[in-house]
C-alpha cells in the first residue's frame, strides 16, 4: 500500500545534521550510542506514527513519506525552507536587563540558558549584558538541512 495524504504512517528515524551529528531519533540504541539518551533521560524512545497530511512533522518529512510503502528503507534530505525554516535576525530580540531581571524575580539570566517568553515560545539567551540581553527565539534546527533515515514500519 502507498501512503498517501490521510494515512497513519509508524516510523523509525534518525535525524541527522550536515556534520552527522544525530539530534533526534526514535530508536533508543542509537540514543544510546550518540548521547541523546543520557541528554532526555525520561524521553521514551519508539516508533513515531503520524497522520500524513495533519502538519504533525515538519513539511519536507510529510512529503518525503507520500509514495512510500510499508517496509521501505530510505533517506530523506530536508533543506531549511522543508524544515524549520531559514535562521533570520528578526528573531533575535533584546530586552531590558533590569526589566528581564525583575520578571525573573531578580535572576540575570545567563549566556546558554533558556527562557519561555509569554507567548510561550522557547529562546536562548546569546547576550546578556549590564543594560541589555539578546535573547533567540529562531527554531533550534533553523538554517540547518536535516537528513532523516527512515523505515516505514506501518501503513493505515
Amino acid at each position: 500500500m502507498t501512503i498517501a495524504t490521510g494515512d497513519s504512517v509508524t516510523l523509525e528515524y534518525t535525524g541527522r545534521l550536515d556534520d552527522e551529528t544525530v539530534f533526534d531519533t526514535s530508536r533508543e540504541s542509537v540514543a544510546e550510542e550518540t548521547g541523546l539518551a543520557e541528554a532526555q533521560p525520561d524521553r521514551e524512545y519508539a516508533p513515531l506514527t503520524v497522520d500524513v497530511g495533519a502538519e504533525e512533522v515538519i513539511e519536507g518529512m510529510e512529503e518525503g513519506l507520500v509514495g512510500l510503502e510499508a517496509g521501505t528503507t530510505t533517506t530523506l534530505t530536508i533543506p531549511p525552507e522543508k524544515g524549520y525554516g531559514e535562521h533570520s535576525e528578526e528573531r533575535i530580540q533584546e530586552f531590558d536587563t533590569e526589566e528581564l531581571r525583575e520578571m525573573l524575580g531578580g535572576q540575570t539570566p545567563e549566556e546558554g540558558s533558556y527562557l519561555e517568553a509569554q507567548n510561550g515560545q522557547h529562546g536562548e539567551v546569546v547576550h546578556s549584558g549590564e543594560e541589555v540581553v539578546k535573547v533567540d527565539f529562531n527554531p533550534r534546527l533553523a538554517g540547518e538541512t536535516l537528513t532523516f533515515e527512515i523505515e516505514i514500519v506501518d501503513v493505515k
